[in-house]
Protein backbone atom coordinates (compact mmCIF):
# COMPACT_ATOMS: atom_id res chain seq x y z
CA UNK A 1 0.00 0.00 0.00
CA UNK A 2 1.49 3.36 -1.04
CA UNK A 3 1.83 6.23 1.43
CA UNK A 4 -0.96 8.16 -0.28
CA UNK A 5 -3.36 5.21 -0.39
CA UNK A 6 -2.58 4.38 3.25
CA UNK A 7 -3.28 7.99 4.25
CA UNK A 8 -6.59 7.88 2.39
CA UNK A 9 -7.53 4.56 4.00
CA UNK A 10 -6.64 5.93 7.43
CA UNK A 11 -8.84 8.98 6.88
CA UNK A 12 -11.72 6.76 5.69
CA UNK A 13 -11.47 4.53 8.79
CA UNK A 14 -11.25 7.49 11.18
CA UNK A 15 -14.14 9.27 9.50
CA UNK A 16 -16.19 6.06 9.50
CA UNK A 17 -15.56 5.50 13.22
CA UNK A 18 -16.65 9.07 13.93
CA UNK A 19 -19.80 8.52 11.85
CA UNK A 20 -20.75 5.46 13.91
CA UNK A 21 -20.07 7.37 17.12
CA UNK A 22 -22.37 10.14 15.93
CA UNK A 23 -25.07 7.59 15.12
CA UNK A 24 -24.75 6.10 18.63
CA UNK A 25 -25.16 9.49 20.30
CA UNK A 26 -27.90 10.59 17.91
CA UNK A 27 -29.86 7.41 18.63
CA UNK A 28 -29.33 7.17 22.40
CA UNK A 29 -30.37 10.70 23.35
CA UNK A 30 -33.91 10.70 21.89
CA UNK A 31 -34.52 6.94 22.16
CA UNK A 32 -33.69 6.66 25.85
CA UNK A 33 -35.47 9.97 26.57
CA UNK A 34 -38.66 8.53 25.06
CA UNK A 35 -38.28 5.20 26.86
CA UNK A 36 -37.70 6.93 30.20
CA UNK A 37 -40.68 9.21 29.55
CA UNK A 38 -42.78 6.07 29.02
CA UNK A 39 -41.61 4.96 32.48
CA UNK A 40 -42.89 8.31 33.83
CA UNK A 41 -39.39 9.55 34.70
CA UNK A 42 -39.30 13.27 35.51
CA UNK A 43 -37.79 15.65 32.94
CA UNK A 44 -34.95 16.59 35.31
CA UNK A 45 -34.01 12.94 35.98
CA UNK A 46 -34.34 12.20 32.27
CA UNK A 47 -31.80 14.95 31.61
CA UNK A 48 -29.56 13.59 34.38
CA UNK A 49 -29.55 10.16 32.73
CA UNK A 50 -28.56 11.75 29.42
CA UNK A 51 -25.62 13.36 31.22
CA UNK A 52 -24.16 9.92 32.01
CA UNK A 53 -22.40 9.69 28.65
CA UNK A 54 -20.68 13.02 29.17
CA UNK A 55 -19.72 12.21 32.75
CA UNK A 56 -17.97 9.17 31.27
CA UNK A 57 -16.14 11.46 28.84
CA UNK A 58 -14.96 13.59 31.76
CA UNK A 59 -13.85 10.57 33.80
CA UNK A 60 -11.72 9.28 30.93
CA UNK A 61 -10.20 12.61 29.86
CA UNK A 62 -7.30 12.89 32.36
CA UNK A 63 -6.11 9.34 31.65
CA UNK A 64 -5.97 9.19 27.84
CA UNK A 65 -2.91 11.25 26.91
CA UNK A 66 -0.24 9.09 28.62
CA UNK A 67 -1.46 5.73 27.20
CA UNK A 68 -1.71 7.29 23.74
CA UNK A 69 1.89 8.57 23.98
CA UNK A 70 3.02 5.08 25.01
CA UNK A 71 0.88 2.87 22.76
CA UNK A 72 -0.07 5.18 19.88
CA UNK A 73 -3.33 6.20 18.25
CA UNK A 74 -4.50 2.85 16.91
CA UNK A 75 -4.88 0.90 20.21
CA UNK A 76 -6.75 3.80 21.83
CA UNK A 77 -9.10 4.01 18.85
CA UNK A 78 -9.80 0.26 18.87
CA UNK A 79 -10.35 0.02 22.65
CA UNK A 80 -12.80 2.94 22.42
CA UNK A 81 -14.75 1.26 19.62
CA UNK A 82 -14.77 -2.05 21.52
CA UNK A 83 -16.08 -0.52 24.77
CA UNK A 84 -18.84 1.31 22.89
CA UNK A 85 -19.90 -1.79 20.95
CA UNK A 86 -20.12 -3.96 24.09
CA UNK A 87 -22.00 -1.36 26.14
CA UNK A 88 -24.60 -0.89 23.39
CA UNK A 89 -25.34 -4.63 23.42
CA UNK A 90 -26.34 -4.49 27.10
CA UNK A 91 -28.99 -1.73 26.95
CA UNK A 92 -31.95 -3.98 26.02
CA UNK A 93 -31.13 -6.54 28.73
CA UNK A 94 -32.51 -4.51 31.65
CA UNK A 95 -34.69 -1.41 31.43
CA UNK A 96 -33.49 0.28 34.59
CA UNK A 97 -32.61 3.96 35.15
CA UNK A 98 -29.29 3.42 36.94
CA UNK A 99 -28.24 0.49 34.75
CA UNK A 100 -28.70 2.68 31.68
CA UNK A 101 -26.84 5.49 33.44
CA UNK A 102 -23.86 3.16 34.07
CA UNK A 103 -23.87 1.99 30.45
CA UNK A 104 -23.88 5.60 29.30
CA UNK A 105 -20.80 6.16 31.48
CA UNK A 106 -18.99 3.33 29.67
CA UNK A 107 -20.07 4.64 26.27
CA UNK A 108 -18.75 8.08 27.28
CA UNK A 109 -15.38 6.54 28.15
CA UNK A 110 -15.21 4.61 24.87
CA UNK A 111 -16.47 7.57 22.87
CA UNK A 112 -13.83 9.87 24.37
CA UNK A 113 -11.03 7.42 23.59
CA UNK A 114 -12.18 7.04 20.01
CA UNK A 115 -12.72 10.76 19.39
CA UNK A 116 -9.50 11.83 21.06
CA UNK A 117 -7.46 9.40 18.99
CA UNK A 118 -9.24 10.28 15.73
CA UNK A 119 -9.09 14.06 16.27
CA UNK A 120 -5.40 14.26 17.07
CA UNK A 121 -4.47 11.67 14.43
CA UNK A 122 -6.28 13.65 11.73
CA UNK A 123 -4.80 16.98 12.84
CA UNK A 124 -1.17 15.90 13.11
CA UNK A 125 -1.15 13.89 9.85
CA UNK A 126 -3.05 16.40 7.69
CA UNK A 127 -1.01 18.75 5.48
CA UNK A 128 -1.29 22.34 6.70
CA UNK A 129 -3.21 23.42 3.60
CA UNK A 130 -5.74 20.59 4.08
CA UNK A 131 -6.15 20.63 7.86
CA UNK A 132 -9.28 22.79 7.84
CA UNK A 133 -10.85 20.64 5.15
CA UNK A 134 -10.05 17.36 6.91
CA UNK A 135 -11.35 18.59 10.27
CA UNK A 136 -14.50 19.77 8.48
CA UNK A 137 -14.89 16.27 6.97
CA UNK A 138 -14.49 14.88 10.49
CA UNK A 139 -17.28 17.17 11.68
CA UNK A 140 -19.38 16.29 8.64
CA UNK A 141 -19.05 12.56 9.40
CA UNK A 142 -20.15 13.05 12.98
CA UNK A 143 -23.06 15.17 11.75
CA UNK A 144 -24.16 12.52 9.25
CA UNK A 145 -24.08 9.89 11.98
CA UNK A 146 -25.99 12.14 14.34
CA UNK A 147 -28.61 12.72 11.64
CA UNK A 148 -28.97 8.97 11.05
CA UNK A 149 -29.17 8.20 14.78
CA UNK A 150 -32.72 9.42 15.60
CA UNK A 151 -34.15 7.55 12.61
CA UNK A 152 -32.80 4.30 14.08
CA UNK A 153 -35.33 4.78 16.89
CA UNK A 154 -37.96 3.52 14.46
CA UNK A 155 -36.38 0.07 14.63
CA UNK A 156 -37.92 -0.11 18.10
CA UNK A 157 -41.10 -1.32 16.36
CA UNK A 158 -39.21 -4.53 15.48
CA UNK A 159 -38.05 -5.06 19.06
CA UNK A 160 -35.95 -3.25 21.63
CA UNK A 161 -32.77 -5.10 20.60
CA UNK A 162 -32.71 -3.86 17.01
CA UNK A 163 -31.61 -0.19 17.29
CA UNK A 164 -28.85 -1.01 19.79
CA UNK A 165 -27.54 -4.00 17.83
CA UNK A 166 -27.37 -2.06 14.55
CA UNK A 167 -25.09 0.61 16.01
CA UNK A 168 -23.04 -1.99 17.90
CA UNK A 169 -22.38 -3.85 14.65
CA UNK A 170 -21.25 -0.59 13.06
CA UNK A 171 -18.68 -0.13 15.85
CA UNK A 172 -17.43 -3.70 15.35
CA UNK A 173 -17.14 -3.15 11.57
CA UNK A 174 -14.73 -0.22 11.99
CA UNK A 175 -12.94 -2.04 14.81
CA UNK A 176 -12.06 -4.71 12.25
CA UNK A 177 -11.16 -2.10 9.62
CA UNK A 178 -8.79 -0.43 12.10
CA UNK A 179 -6.77 -3.67 12.37
CA UNK A 180 -5.24 -2.84 8.96
CA UNK A 181 -4.00 0.60 10.03
CA UNK A 182 -0.34 1.26 10.70
CA UNK A 183 0.07 2.63 14.20
CA UNK A 184 1.42 6.15 14.76
CA UNK A 185 2.37 8.19 17.82
CA UNK A 186 1.84 11.81 18.97
CA UNK A 187 4.70 14.03 17.82
CA UNK A 188 6.25 10.85 16.32
CA UNK A 189 6.56 9.35 19.79
CA UNK A 190 10.19 8.99 20.78
CA UNK A 191 11.28 12.61 20.37
CA UNK A 192 8.34 14.02 22.30
CA UNK A 193 9.92 13.82 25.79
CA UNK A 194 12.64 16.15 24.52
CA UNK A 195 10.15 18.92 23.90
CA UNK A 196 10.44 21.88 26.26
CA UNK A 197 6.76 21.70 27.16
CA UNK A 198 7.27 18.21 28.57
CA UNK A 199 9.38 19.69 31.39
CA UNK A 200 6.29 21.41 32.75
CA UNK A 201 4.16 19.60 35.24
CA UNK A 202 0.99 18.17 33.80
CA UNK A 203 -1.03 20.76 35.68
CA UNK A 204 1.06 23.59 34.23
CA UNK A 205 0.49 22.30 30.70
CA UNK A 206 -3.27 22.20 31.28
CA UNK A 207 -3.18 25.74 32.66
CA UNK A 208 -1.21 26.91 29.64
CA UNK A 209 -3.74 25.40 27.24
CA UNK A 210 -6.63 27.04 29.10
CA UNK A 211 -4.83 30.39 29.10
CA UNK A 212 -4.14 30.24 25.36
CA UNK A 213 -7.30 28.50 24.14
CA UNK A 214 -10.15 29.42 26.49
CA UNK A 215 -12.15 31.19 23.79
CA UNK A 216 -12.02 28.13 21.54
CA UNK A 217 -13.06 25.95 24.47
CA UNK A 218 -16.15 28.14 24.95
CA UNK A 219 -17.26 27.21 21.42
CA UNK A 220 -17.03 23.45 22.07
CA UNK A 221 -18.86 23.98 25.39
CA UNK A 222 -21.69 25.82 23.62
CA UNK A 223 -22.03 23.14 20.96
CA UNK A 224 -22.15 20.37 23.57
CA UNK A 225 -24.88 22.26 25.45
CA UNK A 226 -26.86 22.77 22.24
CA UNK A 227 -26.55 19.21 20.94
CA UNK A 228 -27.41 17.43 24.18
CA UNK A 229 -30.23 19.80 25.16
CA UNK A 230 -31.84 19.67 21.72
CA UNK A 231 -31.69 15.89 21.50
CA UNK A 232 -32.32 15.15 25.17
CA UNK A 233 -34.99 17.76 26.01
CA UNK A 234 -36.84 18.27 22.76
CA UNK A 235 -38.41 14.76 22.70
CA UNK A 236 -39.84 15.39 26.18
CA UNK A 237 -41.02 18.87 25.16
CA UNK A 238 -42.50 17.47 21.94
CA UNK A 239 -44.45 14.64 23.57
CA UNK A 240 -45.87 16.99 26.21
CA UNK A 241 -46.93 19.52 23.56
CA UNK A 242 -48.73 17.24 21.14
CA UNK A 243 -45.99 16.28 18.67
CA UNK A 244 -46.00 12.66 17.56
CA UNK A 245 -42.95 10.39 17.80
CA UNK A 246 -42.68 10.49 13.99
CA UNK A 247 -42.71 14.30 13.98
CA UNK A 248 -39.95 14.36 16.60
CA UNK A 249 -37.97 11.81 14.59
CA UNK A 250 -38.26 14.11 11.54
CA UNK A 251 -37.47 17.37 13.35
CA UNK A 252 -34.29 16.33 15.16
CA UNK A 253 -32.33 15.35 12.03
CA UNK A 254 -33.31 18.61 10.30
CA UNK A 255 -30.85 20.55 12.46
CA UNK A 256 -28.09 18.11 11.52
CA UNK A 257 -29.08 18.21 7.84
CA UNK A 258 -28.60 21.98 7.96
CA UNK A 259 -25.11 21.47 9.39
CA UNK A 260 -24.27 18.93 6.67
CA UNK A 261 -25.08 21.45 3.96
CA UNK A 262 -22.59 24.00 5.28
CA UNK A 263 -20.03 21.94 7.24
CA UNK A 264 -17.23 21.91 4.64
CA UNK A 265 -18.01 25.40 3.24
CA UNK A 266 -17.88 26.78 6.79
CA UNK A 267 -14.49 25.11 7.31
CA UNK A 268 -13.17 26.74 4.14
CA UNK A 269 -14.71 30.08 5.10
CA UNK A 270 -12.94 29.92 8.47
CA UNK A 271 -9.63 29.45 6.62
CA UNK A 272 -10.34 32.62 4.63
CA UNK A 273 -11.79 35.07 7.16
CA UNK A 274 -10.42 33.60 10.40
CA UNK A 275 -12.06 31.22 12.85
CA UNK A 276 -12.66 33.98 15.42
CA UNK A 277 -14.79 36.05 13.05
CA UNK A 278 -16.69 32.96 11.92
CA UNK A 279 -17.51 31.93 15.51
CA UNK A 280 -18.73 35.46 16.28
CA UNK A 281 -21.12 35.34 13.33
CA UNK A 282 -22.54 31.85 13.83
CA UNK A 283 -23.03 32.04 17.60
CA UNK A 284 -24.88 35.37 17.32
CA UNK A 285 -27.17 33.99 14.63
CA UNK A 286 -27.65 30.78 16.63
CA UNK A 287 -28.76 32.75 19.68
CA UNK A 288 -31.29 34.69 17.61
CA UNK A 289 -32.56 31.47 15.99
CA UNK A 290 -33.24 29.66 19.26
CA UNK A 291 -34.90 32.70 20.80
CA UNK A 292 -37.20 32.69 17.77
CA UNK A 293 -37.90 28.99 18.43
CA UNK A 294 -39.52 29.92 21.78
CA UNK A 295 -42.24 31.84 19.96
CA UNK A 296 -42.64 29.33 17.11
CA UNK A 297 -42.61 26.17 19.21
CA UNK A 298 -46.21 25.15 18.49
CA UNK A 299 -45.72 24.92 14.72
CA UNK A 300 -44.04 21.88 13.17
CA UNK A 301 -43.18 23.75 9.94
CA UNK A 302 -41.84 26.83 11.74
CA UNK A 303 -39.62 24.73 14.01
CA UNK A 304 -38.37 22.80 10.99
CA UNK A 305 -37.31 26.07 9.32
CA UNK A 306 -35.64 27.36 12.52
CA UNK A 307 -33.81 24.05 13.03
CA UNK A 308 -32.62 23.98 9.41
CA UNK A 309 -31.30 27.56 9.43
CA UNK A 310 -29.75 27.20 12.89
CA UNK A 311 -28.07 23.97 11.81
CA UNK A 312 -26.63 25.68 8.75
CA UNK A 313 -24.98 28.31 10.96
CA UNK A 314 -24.05 26.64 14.26
CA UNK A 315 -23.91 22.98 13.15
CA UNK A 316 -20.20 23.40 12.37
CA UNK A 317 -19.42 25.12 15.69
CA UNK A 318 -17.65 22.10 17.22
CA UNK A 319 -15.26 21.50 14.31
CA UNK A 320 -14.70 25.26 13.95
CA UNK A 321 -13.96 25.50 17.67
CA UNK A 322 -11.54 22.56 17.44
CA UNK A 323 -9.68 24.14 14.53
CA UNK A 324 -9.65 27.51 16.33
CA UNK A 325 -8.02 25.82 19.33
CA UNK A 326 -5.36 24.35 17.02
CA UNK A 327 -4.72 27.90 15.73
CA UNK A 328 -4.14 29.13 19.27
CA UNK A 329 -1.87 26.31 20.52
CA UNK A 330 1.59 25.00 19.59
CA UNK A 331 1.58 21.44 18.21
CA UNK A 332 3.15 20.04 21.39
CA UNK A 333 0.08 21.12 23.37
CA UNK A 334 -2.47 19.98 20.78
CA UNK A 335 -3.24 16.63 22.50
CA UNK A 336 -4.10 18.43 25.75
CA UNK A 337 -6.09 20.97 23.72
CA UNK A 338 -8.14 18.09 22.33
CA UNK A 339 -8.63 16.67 25.83
CA UNK A 340 -9.87 19.98 27.19
CA UNK A 341 -12.07 20.50 24.13
CA UNK A 342 -13.70 17.18 24.96
CA UNK A 343 -14.00 18.19 28.61
CA UNK A 344 -15.65 21.53 27.76
CA UNK A 345 -17.95 19.77 25.27
CA UNK A 346 -18.86 17.28 27.99
CA UNK A 347 -19.58 19.97 30.58
CA UNK A 348 -21.88 21.61 28.06
CA UNK A 349 -23.50 18.28 27.24
CA UNK A 350 -24.05 17.50 30.92
CA UNK A 351 -25.50 20.90 31.72
CA UNK A 352 -27.69 21.11 28.62
CA UNK A 353 -30.22 18.33 29.30
CA UNK A 354 -30.23 18.98 33.05
CA UNK A 355 -30.83 22.74 32.78
CA UNK A 356 -33.30 22.15 29.95
CA UNK A 357 -35.15 19.64 32.12
CA UNK A 358 -35.36 22.17 34.94
CA UNK A 359 -36.69 24.79 32.51
CA UNK A 360 -39.34 22.36 31.27
CA UNK A 361 -40.35 21.58 34.85
CA UNK A 362 -40.48 25.10 36.30
CA UNK A 363 -41.05 27.39 33.28
CA UNK A 364 -43.14 27.27 30.10
CA UNK A 365 -41.85 24.23 28.21
CA UNK A 366 -40.41 26.11 25.22
CA UNK A 367 -38.09 28.10 27.51
CA UNK A 368 -35.53 25.31 27.25
CA UNK A 369 -34.64 26.95 23.91
CA UNK A 370 -33.58 30.01 25.95
CA UNK A 371 -30.94 27.88 27.65
CA UNK A 372 -29.47 26.99 24.26
CA UNK A 373 -29.51 30.65 23.19
CA UNK A 374 -27.68 31.56 26.41
CA UNK A 375 -24.92 29.03 25.66
CA UNK A 376 -24.50 30.58 22.20
CA UNK A 377 -24.17 34.05 23.75
CA UNK A 378 -21.56 32.78 26.22
CA UNK A 379 -19.43 31.56 23.31
CA UNK A 380 -20.02 34.83 21.44
CA UNK A 381 -18.80 37.02 24.30
CA UNK A 382 -15.87 34.75 25.16
CA UNK A 383 -14.71 34.86 21.54
CA UNK A 384 -15.30 38.61 21.38
CA UNK A 385 -13.01 39.04 24.39
CA UNK A 386 -10.15 37.12 22.74
CA UNK A 387 -7.79 39.13 20.55
CA UNK A 388 -6.99 37.60 17.18
CA UNK A 389 -4.01 35.27 17.34
CA UNK A 390 -1.09 35.89 15.01
CA UNK A 391 -1.30 32.22 14.02
CA UNK A 392 -4.68 32.74 12.46
CA UNK A 393 -4.99 33.53 8.78
CA UNK A 394 -4.90 37.19 7.93
CA UNK A 395 -8.44 38.38 7.41
CA UNK A 396 -9.93 40.22 4.53
CA UNK A 397 -11.67 43.55 4.84
CA UNK A 398 -14.81 41.55 5.63
CA UNK A 399 -13.00 40.09 8.64
CA UNK A 400 -11.92 43.53 9.81
CA UNK A 401 -15.55 44.64 9.84
CA UNK A 402 -16.38 41.65 12.02
CA UNK A 403 -13.71 42.45 14.60
CA UNK A 404 -16.28 44.77 16.26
Amino acid sequence: MTHTSHSNYRLIVLVGAVLVSGAAQGMLLPLLSLLLEDHQTSAALNGLNASGLYIGVLLASPFIEKPMQKYGYKPILMVGLGITAIALMFFPIWENFWFWFALRLFIGIGDNMMHFSAQVWIMVTSPKEKKGRNVAIYGLAFGVGFAIGPSLSRLLSLGIYWPFMMVSLGCLLFFLAALLLTNDYPDHGKDQPEKADQRFTQLSRYKKVIRLGWSGLSATFAYGFLEASLNGNFPVFGIRNGFTVDQIAYLLPIFVIGSLITQVPMGSLGDRIGRRSLILCVTLFGAVGFIAAIFLSNSFISLAVVFLLSGMFVGSLYSTGMTYISDLLPNSLLPIGNILAGVSFSFGSMLGPFIGGLFIRWLPDACFFAGIASAMLIAFFCTLGKKRSSSQPLASSFNDKLEL
